[in-house]
């Protein structure tokens, strides 16, 4: 793979990770609103934030890790 192909396909990991915890704690904090149940769903909503901007950084960051030097002589 190609150096700035690589780079441009890890380039929105950190939008994605920030974007996973964000929708995490809003929707939390819109549950705990609706149901008056403060900090529960809060809390609950920014853990399965971490949880999904964990695992998708690592399905991500996948290919890179199993290609592991490989294309070295393609470039």
């Amino acid at each position: 793979m190609k150096p700035w192909l690589a780079a441009l396909s890890l380039s929105g990991i950190g939008f994605y990770i920030a974007g996973a915890i964000i929708l995490g704690i809003v929707g939390g904090r819109w549950l705990d609103q609706k149901l008056d149940t403060a900090p529960l769903w809060f809390i609950i909503g920014l853990i399965l934030g971490i949880l999904v901007a964990v695992i998708g950084t690592y399905n991500m960051l996948k290919p890179f890790m199993q290609n592991n030097g490989k294309d070295k002589g393609s470039e």
